[in-house]
């Protein structure tokens, strides 16, 4: 049987559906009735809700080791998909607690249960930082601890250093660095955080754009890539799954197109976005609400970070879908 962490959110879900389409007997952990839901929801979305009653769902909690125990009965693979996004400061013990302790629990639980193995769904946040010689950032770049990263990634980093040492203990694993998700554009209507608020944003006529760059990847290609992986004899490694590196302002473009709303317009600049995270700061504290954009989100919106997916294509012959294409082509759905 295979064990599904974090079935109610984006890649989980799909992962889900995927799963039970190969036929596979899945059990899904989760922490409320409601959230299920939003799951509900993706199959019903791909017309499979036929297909939602044959999960196996169990209350439990990653960070509830009592309640892991359940779940863990007749286990042979785990995708470890639960995990807490977030890039606000205030959130950085819970992004910690959930992310690395909650990692840390489903890697002692596969060991003492001798599953077979074990994949662990990590984010491009956690790869290196790369060097002045240098183009792309690979799996091999190395992680320099003196430079500034986000809560977000240091929890993802310190849930893969998990990952590895249930490796040391004999724990056959597969970590994958998926970039930005994206799913169909219709899903912003089930989703209400991560990629999605792309989405969201340009909706509502979003007026700025930024020349900061970074890796995006459908959420198909991601299940896709990670299921082919664990049926594969490749074990003990790590892969970045990325379809391409795109411009923000590109892919606000397609995405506004699609949606058929005005284009951002307004070129934010790296001043103008370090002066709006300065000032959201002071404004969500006064008011007691959250932070919409924070200073590792605002450096991200600039920054111009290059991704290699050679590793994956060399190894599974892997050919990714077209964002752009993608995004326009699941409007259809």
């Amino acid at each position: 049987m295979v064990l599904v962490t974090g079935g109610t959110g984006l890649v989980g879900a799909h992962l889900l559906l995927h799963l039970i389409e190969n036929g596979e007997n899945v059990r899904a952990v989760y922490r409320s009735q409601n959230k299920i839901d939003k799951t509900k929801s993706v199959f019903d979305f791909y017309k499979k809700s036929h297909l939602f009653e044959k999960i196996n769902w169990l209350e439990a909690d990653i960070l509830d080791v009592p309640s892991l125990e359940n779940a863990f009965i007749d286990i042979t693979h785990v995708y470890h998909c639960a995990a807490l996004i977030s890039f606000d400061p205030k959130e950085e013990e819970k992004l910690r607690k959930t992310n690395i302790e909650g990692t840390a629990n489903m890697v002692n639980f596969s060991i003492a249960k001798e599953v077979e193995k074990f994949c662990f769904i990590s984010s491009i946040a956690a790869l290196g930082d790369i060097a002045p010689h240098d183009t792309y950032i690979t799996e091999e770049t190395d992680w320099n601890p003196e430079k500034p990263h986000s809560d977000y990634a240091i929890s993802k980093y310190g849930a893969e250093m998990e990952v590895w040492r249930g490796l040391q203990e004999g724990l056959n694993v597969i970590i994958v660095n998926p970039g930005v998700i994206l799913p169909p554009i219709q899903m912003m209507t089930i989703f209400e955080e991560g990629s999605v608020e792309i989405y969201k944003k340009v909706s509502k006529g979003l007026p700025f754009y930024t020349l900061g760059s970074t890796g995006f990847i459908s959420v198909d290609d991601v299940v896709k890539t990670t299921l082919e992986l664990m049926k594969s004899v490749i074990k003990n490694e790590r892969f970045t799954l990325i379809s391409d590196n795109i411009v923000f302002r590109d892919i606000l473009n397609t995405v506004a197109d699609t949606l058929k709303v005005k284009r951002a317009h307004i070129h934010a600049k790296p001043f103008f976005m370090n002066l709006l995270w300065i000032t959201d700061g002071i404004f969500s504290t006064l008011f007691f609400r959250q932070r919409s954009i924070t200073k590792a989100t605002a450096k991200a919106s600039y920054s111009k970070n290059l991704y290699s997916n050679e590793k994956i294509k060399t190894a599974l012959g892997t050919v990714f879908i077209d964002i752009h294409q993608y995004i326009k082509e699941s409007s259809k759905l």
